[in-house]
């Protein structure tokens, strides 16, 4: 058993996380006003915790709402807010497994001709890791050889901080590439805007990824996407668990998002072929400069892909479209095309925040007698989402990990101690849904695997009476604060009347929670939940860094 933790070794384990929110919300006060005025100081620590400016309105009904007047009346609301792409339920495809998944990317990879967009928090340094990476090799040399894909281009686009920590890895391995194939070859590695000042300096290395991260997972070849909560690491290749589904020549959709990983790219840090890093002409710097201005142009930068996808369904969308279709209110269209995609963004650190307003939406509307299975493998709810699930209609089943199976289990140092965390936020909210009376109404979870960790995140929406989901979420948001506050985020929402798809959707989701147990009172007086005092103690001053 380990020793009791001193008070001088409990300030010293929880400093970065814990003094870094201390510096932030002095500083928010501080210095908000002073950054607005276009001034500048070196003591400057970031807004981190301000509610960022909300996402410019767009207009009320957009080509997409026009094109979906046979969609399900449960949802056509969100053609109102992002783009709607409509595909054949028959193109998407769910992935259930890590080797699925690479095996996946490997394939398409070395299948590419003309685009291959990989967006990711970090690409690990190991063995798999470098095969993936030689197939990138492969398909670029293949192509300068061949004149069938001469122009394949590669684009990468990683978080800085994660992408650059220690001696080894993900720039170092991806520089080989970029030195060989320049032309071809884009590497860039956004940089949160709320790392600067004072805070940037005192951060370690370790823990300066709890600020803020590029925290989206897109992965792109030619006109075919999957989207995952998966990184680019052996772990996720091999036994850690995600979502992971592949959009298939669906062009307009892979379209959208290799626009949107490269306007991510254009406002982020650029990897030369020396290791050094620059900005684009004219872009204002993330740390360097004002940060208010930074946010300013990231956000007009990134919304132009928004606006833009949505304009262009408006012109080419005519209400008479839908009429020539036969769309009703009963159904999507015909013709095969029976399902919706939309892509949610959410990144308020530069005032956008749509995936928010959506899943606030999603989570509100839904009414008595239908079910939502909500998964994250970080159970950390915002306030916001909390009252909505405790106040709303429905039934949830929400699935988290177990301690053995969360990604920090048997850390070093305070990070070890972050499973524990994760009981005591998940037995807080039991708690409350006890009080509440709602255990009827409410289930939680917990996922168990030997030898693996959890990390799938997303939601099923099953309609009244139904025993299939027509609707779910999936990509990189963990529905807590630093996906709601502090990093890049993009999922998409899959509306669908394919029958074939809903199926899908429904393996997927009962094969997840066949592994899981039910929460009960008892679950928490076993010995390996118990919580230590400190940790109940910290848990509140660090909670919102993971």
């Amino acid at each position: 058993m380990a020793a009791p933790m001193s008070w001088r070794r409990l300030v010293y384990s929880v400093y970065p996380p814990a003094i870094a929110g201390v510096f932030t919300r002095i500083s928010d006060r501080i210095f908000r006003a002073r950054d607005r005025r276009g001034g500048s100081s070196v003591l400057l620590l970031a807004p981190l915790l301000a509610e960022a400016d909300p996402a410019p309105r767009r207009v009320s009904r957009s080509a997409g709402a026009q094109g979906t007047e046979g969609l399900c009346g449960h949802f056509r609301w969100m053609a109102e807010h992002v783009p709607a792409f409509r595909v054949p339920g028959t193109h998407i495809h769910i992935l259930t497994s890590p080797d699925q998944f690479y095996q996946t990317m490997k394939a398409r990879i070395k299948t590419a001709k003309r685009r291959v967009v990989m967006a990711s928090l970090y690409l690990g340094t190991g063995q798999l890791e470098q095969e993936l990476v030689d197939c990138m090799e492969d398909a670029l040399q293949r192509s300068q050889d061949n004149s069938d894909s001469p122009d394949l281009k590669v684009s990468v686009l990683l978080d800085y901080t994660r992408g650059s920590r220690g001696q080894i890895n993900s720039r170092t391995m991806l520089l080989p590439l970029l030195q060989r194939f320049t032309s071809q070859m884009r590497v860039s590695l956004y940089h949160t805007p709320d790392l600067r000042g004072l805070l940037r300096l005192l951060v370690p290395q370790r823990f300066n990824e709890t600020i803020g991260v590029q925290h989206i997972k897109v992965y792109l070849f030619d006109d075919s996407i999957i989207i995952s909560g998966a990184n680019l690491s052996d772990s996720y290749f091999t036994n850690r668990q995600d979502r992971y589904v592949l959009l298939e020549n669906c062009g307009e959709v892979a379209d959208f998002f290799a626009d949107l990983v490269e306007a991510v790219g254009d406002v982020s840090l650029q990897l030369q072929p020396d290791d050094s890093v620059t900005m684009l002409e004219g872009m204002v710097h993330p740390y360097k400069g004002n940060r208010q201005d930074f946010s300013t142009a990231a956000r007009k930068r990134i919304m132009q892909v928004v606006n833009t996808a949505q304009m262009r369904q408006q012109l080419t969308n005519r209400p008479e479209d839908s009429e020539d279709e036969g769309l009703s209110d009963g159904g999507l269209s015909d013709g095969g095309e029976d399902t919706w995609v939309f892509p949610l963004v959410q990144m308020k650190p530069l005032g956008i925040q749509v995936d928010e307003q959506v899943t606030q939406r999603l989570l509100k509307d839904a009414g008595p007698n239908s079910t939502v299975f909500l998964t994250s493998g970080y159970f950390n709810l915002t306030r916001a989402y909390m009252r909505l699930v405790l106040g709303a209609g429905a039934g949830y089943h929400i699935l988290t990990a177990s301690p053995e199976v969360n990604g920090f289990f048997g850390a070093k140092g305070v990070a070890g101690a972050i499973p524990a965390a994760y009981v005591h936020i998940a037995r807080q909210f039991y708690n409350q849904v006890c009080s509440l009376g709602q255990q009827e109404r409410i289930h939680l979870h917990e996922y168990h695997r030997p030898e693996w960790t959890f990390h799938a995140k997303g939601l099923w929406y099953y309609l009244q009476g139904k025993d299939r989901p027509c609707l779910t979420l999936i990509g990189s948001p963990n529905f807590g604060y630093r996906s709601v506050h502090r990093d890049l985020e993009a999922q998409i929402a899959i509306v669908t009347e394919n029958k074939a798809l809903q199926s899908q959707l429904q393996e997927e989701q009962e094969r997840l929670y066949q592994r899981s147990t039910e929460v009960s009172s008892s679950t928490f007086e076993q010995p390996d939940r118990h919580v230590k005092l400190w940790v109940k103690l910290v848990t509140p001053l660090i909670k919102n860094f993971f």
